[in-house]
């Protein structure tokens, strides 16, 4: 079983999110993707919504789709939510699995800042997917990975997809260019902030729950 790690405060879910768990799996052939909400966000602390919320949003989204499983593994665990611990517990209970933590390069940028990022730079396969406003040449600065320029410059002019490195820890790091969707939770809250339309952002499930529990409102 090859498995995909999608964590994140999904705050709220989008379609951005589900369209790139969607090619991440069909692209390198993943079994299916686990989306894993933060249940208390150890970097982000305003304008969060409740973890319950976030959850249930998460829950109605992925409905349908037999690829995608959803995990309580953050929310039902008190105190702040840490992606090293979430992959180990992740791989003791399922030891014939073999996991890849997806994220945004601005994210695995920020690893440094993560709790024992060392560590979990050694223990899961990672994907690290393009994301608006940034470029494959900003991982030249990171101190986990080693890449050439020609590489980078590939794919950022969409000369390639799919370039699978080593890592400083040992695992496997995937770096894999997305179709790119303008879309984020930020700009969904704002708009709600402003009384304004956020349908064809995200499904109209998650919209619905949205104005029913007045999230994210001024």
């Amino acid at each position: 079983m090859k498995v995909g790690v999608f964590g994140g405060t999904f705050n709220p879910i989008h379609y951005g999110h589900l369209r790139a768990a969607e090619e991440v799996r069909e692209k390198l052939g993943l079994n299916k993707i686990l989306f894993v909400p933060c249940g208390s966000p150890p970097l982000k602390t305003e304008g969060i919504a409740k973890t319950a919320d976030r959850y249930e949003m998460v829950r109605l989204a992925l409905t349908g789709n037999p690829f995608f499983e959803l995990s309580d593994i953050e929310c039902r665990l008190q105190g702040k939510s840490y992606t090293v611990k979430t992959i180990e517990t992740l791989k003791k209970s399922n030891v014939e699995t073999e996991f890849y933590f997806i994220l945004g390069i601005d994210a695995f940028l920020d690893i440094p800042n993560w709790l024992d990022p060392e560590r979990l730079i050694s223990i899961t396969n990672f994907i690290i997917i393009s994301r608006p406003d940034f470029s494959f040449m900003d991982l030249r600065v990171s101190p986990y990975i080693k890449i050439s320029r020609a590489v980078l410059e590939q794919l950022d002019k969409e000369d390639a997809d799919t370039y699978m490195i080593k890592l400083k820890g040992g695992a496997n790091a995937i770096l894999l260019r997305l179709t790119s969707i303008g879309i984020s939770s930020t700009e969904v809250r704002r708009l709600l902030k402003l009384g304004r339309s956020i349908k064809y952002l995200l499904p109209a499930e998650v919209q619905s729950y949205i104005i029913t529990k007045k999230l994210y409102e001024s």
